[in-house]
């Protein structure tokens, strides 16, 4: 079997919504499909990715480096041993092949936009679920049917004021969600906590906020916001400066922080030092998030999984 080809399309996902480092008024994002020669009732198996919001389309870099790699290999090179499907750790290891390492930045989302497609693929040609094809590769063959999700929204936008912000979070508090994020930092204190307080009055028991400042603050503002949070239950504070400030994450730390993957989660425990959630427990519903719990226990630390290799 073998790649037949790859496309890309960078299709603009303009807003006037912004957080508060960019705006989305120029926005794109890639759009990939992996087309293979396994023919599945009279068509091609295809499997399909795309890169997050926030992040770029990446239509050059997939254009000009990754996907001619791959198209110009040896179709043995890409597959498994047994030859009836795709190896996404050899595809992977091709597209990366003459790039030097480290400083990953933009390739990251160029790279890991192919790689959905062709995990997609993958599960499409062993036709099962992906989460049953990861379980059965890398854990006991016992797909766990309770996942750990969130609604992410609460952007700034043009005459939006704290009726708009009610309205969006309540929207997802309705559909299931028991966790929102919303955005803070592309206003005053005072107005995020304002906009914050508002939020919190519309939950209900075991509904929760997060916060997400996007990287925007230097240590002192970062300090600033979070003694202002700290009157807060929040389910977490994420992003306070830019990841790689490593000087302000590492001050952040000492006084109490804790990191977990790309969120710099926080509440504020009994001892008044910033600690993380609990949050073990899910909802089966993928719709649906964990409200965690208000035990002040660190996040357990979870490693990298296999498809992570640059993040």
């Amino acid at each position: 079997m073998k790649i037949v080809k790859i496309l890309e399309s960078t299709r603009p996902i303009r807003s006037d919504i912004r957080n508060a480092y960019i705006d989305f008024s120029k926005m794109t994002l890639s759009l990939v499909a992996v087309v293979t020669d396994v023919i599945r009732d009279g068509r091609p198996v295809i499997g399909y990715g795309f890169n997050s919001n926030g992040r770029y389309g990446q239509g050059g870099l997939i254009r000009e480096r990754f996907s001619p790699r791959l198209e110009e290999s040896d179709p043995a090179t890409l597959v498994d041993d047994t030859g009836e499907n795709l190896d996404p750790h050899r595809i992977w290891a091709r597209m990366m092949s003459n790039e030097k390492p480290g400083g990953h930045g933009e390739r990251s989302v160029a790279v890991g936009t192919i790689d959905m497609a062709v995990w997609d693929a993958v599960a499409k040609i062993a036709n099962k679920p992906l989460y049953q094809l990861l379980a059965e590769r890398y854990g006991d063959g016992n797909a766990n049917p309770r996942v750990f999700v969130y609604a992410a929204g609460g952007y700034y936008y043009p005459g939006k004021g704290l009726d708009g912000l009610r309205n969006e979070m309540a929207s997802y508090l309705e559909r299931g969600y028991t966790v929102v994020k919303m955005k803070i930092g592309g206003a005053s204190i005072a107005e995020d906590c304002e906009r914050i307080e508002a939020v919190l009055k519309i939950l209900g028991p075991g509904q929760q906020v997060a916060v997400d400042a996007n990287g925007r603050f230097d240590l002192d503002t970062a300090v600033a916001y979070a003694r202002a949070l700290s009157q807060y239950p929040l389910f977490w504070y994420e992003e306070a400066g830019d990841p790689l400030d490593y000087e302000l994450q590492a001050k952040l730390a000492q006084g109490g922080w804790r990191r977990v993957g790309a969120h710099a989660a926080a509440s504020l425990a009994g001892n008044g030092r910033f600690t993380t959630e609990d949050t073990e427990s899910t909802e089966p519903d993928r719709r649906k998030q964990s409200s965690g719990s208000r035990s002040g226990k660190p996040l357990p630390f979870r490693p990298p999984c296999p498809l992570c290799s640059l993040w």
